[in-house]
C-alpha cells in the first residue's frame, strides 16, 4: 500500500489543510494573551534591565541617568542592602509558615467537616475572602491600632503580666511577621481548600480500617494528596510577602530596624530617585525568588507545577 494513503481521511481528502486551519485558529485565540504579555510584562522587564545598568553622567541632576553597562550597580546594592534581602526572606518564610499552620486546619474544616452542609461551607468561604473587601492599607492600620502600646491586646497582656510593662509590639519583627501572615492568609487558605475539597474521604476510611491512627492517616494520606494545594498556597503567600513594603514600613507595623527589600526599592524609586539601584534590587529579588521557588517545588516532588 502506498504511504500517501495514510495522509488522507476516509473520503480520500488530505487532512493537512484542516490541521493548518486549526493551528491558525489556536494562534488567533492566543494572540490577545500574547500581546498583553508582551506589553505589560516583557516590555517593562526589558526596560527594568536597561535601567539597572544606567549611570549618572558628570554634573547630572538627581534622577538623571544615561544608558550604559554599569554592572557595578548590582554589586553596590548587594553590599548596601544584603541584610534587608535576608530579612525579607526570613520574614516571608516565617509568615508563610504561620499562614500554613492556621490556614490548613481552617481549609480542612471547611472542605471536609462542612462538606455535608453546602450553605455553611459557602458562608465560611465568604468569611475567608471577606478581608479582601477592605483596603489592604486600612486592614494594616487597624492592626497597628490594635497592637499599639495603649491598645487592648498589649494592655491586656501587660495586665496579665504576660509581657513587661515597658514592652511593645509595634515596630518590631513580631508585628511585621504577624501583619504579613494576617494579610496573606486567604492566599494560603483558598488553594488548600481547593485541594482538600477534592480529597476522597473513602481513602481516610480505608486507612482507619487498616488500623492507621489519625496522625498516620494525616501524614500518609491527607498530606500527600493535598500537597499541590500546600505548594500553591506557599508560593502565593511567600512571593508577595517577600516583596511587601507596607507592613514593614515605619508608618504601619514596622520601623527602621525592620526595613525589607520592598521598602528599599520604594525609597530608591520615589525618594532618592536612584533608579538604577532600585531596578537592580528588583531584578535581584526576582531572581532570588525564582531560585528559591524552583528549589522548593523540586524538593517537594511537585516540579510539574512549574
Amino acid at each position: 500500500m502506498s504511504l500517501t494513503a495514510f495522509s488522507h481521511g476516509p473520503s480520500g481528502v488530505s487532512a493537512e489543510p484542516a490541521v493548518q486551519k486549526k493551528s491558525r485558529v489556536v494562534w488567533f485565540l492566543l494572540l490577545p494573551g500574547l500581546v498583553y504579555l508582551a506589553l505589560f510584562f516583557i516590555t517593562p522587564l526589558i526596560s527594568l534591565v536597561i535601567t539597572s545598568f544606567q549611570t549618572a553622567p558628570p554634573g547630572a541632576f538627581i534622577g538623571e541617568y544615561v544608558n550604559s553597562f554599569r554592572w557595578e550597580n548590582y554589586a553596590e546594592v548587594l553590599s548596601l542592602y544584603g541584610d534587608h534581602s535576608l530579612r525579607s526572606f526570613l520574614y516571608a518564610a516565617a509568615a508563610t509558615l504561620i499562614a500554613l499552620v492556621i490556614g490548613y486546619p481552617l481549609a480542612y474544616f471547611i472542605g471536609v467537616r462542612l462538606r455535608p452542609y453546602p450553605l455553611w461551607q459557602s458562608l465560611a468561604l465568604v468569611l475567608v475572602i471577606a478581608p479582601f473587601f477592605i483596603s489592604f492599607l486600612l486592614r494594616t492600620v487597624a492592626w497597628k491600632q490594635l497592637l499599639a502600646d495603649e491598645g487592648f491586646i498589649v494592655g491586656t497582656m501587660k495586665a496579665l503580666a504576660i509581657i513587661p510593662d515597658d514592652a511593645y509590639i509595634t515596630g518590631t519583627s513580631i508585628s511585621v511577621i504577624f501583619g504579613l501572615a494576617y494579610n496573606f492568609i486567604p492566599f494560603m487558605t483558598l488553594p488548600l481548600y481547593a485541594s482538600i475539597e477534592r480529597l476522597d474521604l473513602r481513602l481516610l476510611e480505608a486507612g482507619n480500617d487498616l488500623y492507621a491512627g489519625p496522625f498516620t492517616s494525616f501524614r500518609k494520606i491527607t498530606v500527600p494528596l493535598t500537597m499541590p494545594g500546600i505548594i500553591s498556597g506557599t508560593l502565593l503567600t511567600f512571593i508577595p510577602a517577600a516583596g511587601d513594603y507596607v507592613n514593614a514600613s515605619a508608618n504601619f507595623l514596622g520601623s527602621t530596624s525592620t526595613t525589607m527589600v520592598g521598602n528599599v526599592i520604594e525609597a530608591n524609586f520615589l525618594v532618592l530617585q536612584n533608579y538604577p539601584h532600585a531596578a537592580s534590587m528588583s531584578l535581584i529579588l526576582m531572581g532570588a525568588i525564582l531560585v528559591l521557588v524552583s528549589a522548593y517545588v523540586y524538593k517537594s516532588g511537585t516540579d510539574d507545577l512549574l
